[in-house]
């Protein structure tokens, strides 16, 4: 075993390419979206050393292009839960006890390998298999992804580095022990980066992962799992398998080494999920580690003194890159009536201005939602709301599902700030405004911070300080993530941890050395030199 005190390289945020024409990494994208499209992928399961294929295939379609057959893969059954439960246990004893260095080492030959070769494969991955346009792409499958890899070593090393005093004759230790069992990972659609996090945050501290993606990125996840077991990831260390949630779930949640739950997704979800792990709390070793990150309905409040220009960029951003399918998004906004005729204009003229079709085309700005049933939930508040005299559409209001999923990116102007589409998530390029008189800055405040069950993302913009003082007090708690003059999204790995709290999760930051710590299990050793031989205390003598 190696011998030394070692210091990990320092992290600093991958740099963003631009993919801008003639460059080197547009050929490569559009190269590799061109092979990955004229072929049809066979995606196994990965269950300890083994490819798994069931025979049991479902099909992968673009969003943007739901006739093209892009893969197929094999589904699953309890059967290969439970396989997949007993590689990760029989592989927990040598991954745990790998020196941490050398568990550093693998995940940081992850990101270099994901910085160069992997690049354009996962990137075009997530173009395809989730309708990102380029850039979407690459601040997610790309930079994002590298940064929690090369971060979360960093952050790793700090967490051992903590360590107690120790007083005269007595050394103290903390050993940070990886969870007894194994972790269950459940990952969403919309970010690749957060697939794999999920994945490589508990496996770095040393714990053993299943993980089941959702389907629609499932394409992008078959990348991802190759990329860990070419950086050098043990079989068994995480293995990915495919099936029916509650089928999994059952299994899952009835194991006694069932140790933690590692979830992005809906809040309906996550809480029945929480539901079940307290109905079995008897069953488990220990106390389940349940850590989530889910919904929001994420606002943009704009006070009297705001820049027209900063409000808009702001809105047009963060309500409508990729689609508004991010737990982050834009999707409702508070603006005063001062301001109002000036920003309409611009705002509905810049949508006019927005390009919505494939992502293979890089001038699209707006590409088709997830899948089907997305596109009919979205359509049918639409339709709605084009039937509905109480509000105005002023920009969008259409959908097309011919050729693929595609919503327009859609403004809807209500007079009723408990209207239904400012309540409910609706995870889709639809932003609704609330026109407020500009006395009633304070009192929108309060609106604002009980309007929603979610806590995630918010922002003000605003050129008064006073008011951006009384904004962040006021909704300290209305949002995990509050941006000054800027969108609500696009939150970067080690400048700004992610997370919400309320009813949009547990608020343990992706992205920081908070949600690392709750992948280990703290063990305090004293070891004391020269202990006493009697048991007698001075204070007992006459």
């Amino acid at each position: 075993m190696l011998k030394g005190f070692f210091n990990v390289p320092n992290p600093v945020n991958e740099p963003v390419l631009n993919y801008g024409p003639h460059s080197i990494e547009r050929a490569e994208l559009q190269a590799a979206l061109s092979e990955m499209r004229a072929s049809v992928t066979d995606i196994p399961m990965y269950i300890g050393s083994e490819e798994v294929r069931t025979g049991k295939t479902l099909e992968v379609r673009p969003p943007h292009d739901h006739q093209h057959l892009l893969a197929t893969y094999h589904d699953g059954d309890a059967s290969h839960v439970t396989a997949a439960i007993d590689a990760a246990l029989a592989a927990k004893h040598d991954w745990e006890n790998m020196p941490w260095e050398q568990r550093a080492a693998i995940f940081l030959k992850a990101a270099d390998l994901l910085a160069g070769p992997y690049r354009a494969r996962l990137n075009a991955a997530t173009m395809l298999g989730q309708s990102k346009n380029a850039y979407q792409a690459e601040i997610d499958a790309a930079c994002e992804f590298i940064d929690f890899l090369r971060f979360n070593v960093h952050y790793m090393t700090q967490i051992y580095a903590e360590q107690p005093q120790s007083g005269k004759g007595v050394w103290n230790r903390v050993e940070y022990r990886p969870l007894e069992g194994f972790v269950f990972a459940i990952t969403p659609f919309n970010f690749t980066a957060i697939a794999g996090n999920l994945c490589a945050s508990a496996a770095m501290m040393g714990n053993v992962v299943v993980w089941k993606p959702a389907p629609t990125q499932i394409y992008a996840a078959n990348i991802t799992m190759q990329l860990f077991l070419e950086a050098g990831v043990p079989p068994g260390v995480i293995n990915l398998i495919y099936g029916d949630g509650p089928t999994a779930g059952e299994v899952i949640f009835k194991h006694p080494d069932f140790a933690g739950l590692h979830f992005t997704g809906s809040t309906g979800v996550f809480q029945n999920l929480w539901k079940t792990i307290g109905e079995n709390i008897h069953q488990y070793k220990s106390y389940p580690r349940i850590v989530g990150e889910t919904g929001g309905k994420d606002f943009v409040l704009a006070h009297p003194s705001a820049d027209v220009d900063v409000l808009n960029v702001a809105l047009l951003r963060g309500a409508f890159e990729y689609q508004g399918q991010k737990c982050s998004a834009a999707s409702r906004a508070y603006i005063p009536a001062s301001l109002w005729p000036q920003l309409k204009d611009k705002l509905v003229n810049e949508i006019a201005s927005f390009k919505v079709g494939p992502v293979e085309d890089f001038g699209n700005f707006v590409n088709a939602v997830i899948d089907e049933r997305s596109f009919d939930k979205l359509a049918k508040y639409i339709d709605a709301a084009n039937a509905d005299p109480e509000v105005e559409v002023i920009a969008g209001g259409t959908h097309d599902k011919t050729k693929g999923w595609f919503i327009s990116p859609t403004v809807i102007v209500t007079k009723d700030p408990h209207y239904v589409t400012m309540c409910d998530e609706l995870f889709g390029p639809v932003l609704t405004i609330y026109v407020y008189d500009d006395a009633e800055f304070d009192n929108i405040m309060g609106i604002i911070d009980t309007t929603s069950k979610y806590a995630l993302t918010g922002s003000i913009i605003s050129q008064d300080r006073y008011a951006i003082a009384k904004a962040s007090d006021k909704l300290k708690y209305a949002a995990g993530n509050f941006y000054i003059n800027d969108k609500p999204t696009g939150a970067v790995v080690g400048q700004q941890p992610f997370g919400g709290a309320r009813g949009s999760g547990t608020n343990d930051k992706a992205g920081s050395m908070l949600n690392l710590l709750r992948w280990v299990s703290p063990r305090t050793i004293k070891e004391t030199f020269d202990p006493p031989k009697d048991y007698r205390y001075p204070f007992l003598q006459k």
